[in-house]
Order: C-alpha cells, then structure tokens, then sequence
C-alpha cells in the first residue's frame, strides 16, 4: 500500500498494517507527489520492520510533505492481526488480541475520515 501512495496515485488514503515500510531504491516518496493520506499500524517490536525503518519512513514522508500518521502497538511483533501466526514473539511474528482490536478501530475511523 505504501508504494501506492509514493507513486503518487490519485486515492484517498492507504492504510498499511504490520507492512514493511522502507521504498524500493529509486522509489521514494517525493515532496508534492503523495496525494493520498497515509495510516501506518506497526508492531513496535517487529522485526521485520526495526524502528530504524520506522526513523526513515517518518523521515521520507515527512521530507515529501505527506498526511501521513503512525501508529505503535507496544508488544506488538509483525502479523499482529493474524491469528494462524501463533502467539510466540519470539518467532518474529505473533498475534496480539489488543494490537488487532485497536488497529481496526484506527483503520476505521481513518475510512470515516476519508468517506465523510
């Protein structure tokens, strides 16, 4: 969803759960190109996704002037609103029942924000 909205697509909004959040090379956003408004829910433990990935998305949406908010679930590792991922962080990738709850709450009143 994220190379979505840096490539300037003319839509409303993306919303990225537990997604990895770093541009293909070549494939940052730039300023006045993102049009759309931009929701990130992150696992603040995940993995794959470390906060120095979390630093350089704030950084690059930031630069390009984006509508962009970021969430942190603390707790919270990738594929938090999958339940088949088990619930072992130690794995990298677990469930989290309150992670999972809050972030759909978020993305919902992200779309009623969208689609007044």
């Amino acid at each position: 969803m994220l190379e979505l909205a840096r490539s300037g697509a003319d839509i409303a909004g993306v919303v990225s759960f537990h997604g990895g959040l770093d541009a293909a090379p070549g494939f940052a956003a730039e300023a006045g190109k993102v049009k759309a408004k931009v929701l990130v829910l992150h696992g603040a433990d995940d993995p794959f996704a470390p906060a120095e990935q979390v630093a350089a998305f704030e950084k690059e949406f930031t630069a390009a002037k984006a509508d962009w908010q970021l969430v942190l679930y603390g707790g919270a590792v990738h594929a938090f609103t999958q339940k088949e991922a088990g619930n072992d962080n130690s794995k990298g990738a677990a469930y989290n029942k309150s992670a999972d709850r809050r972030s759909w709450a978020a993305a919902l009143a992200f779309f009623s924000e969208l689609f007044k």
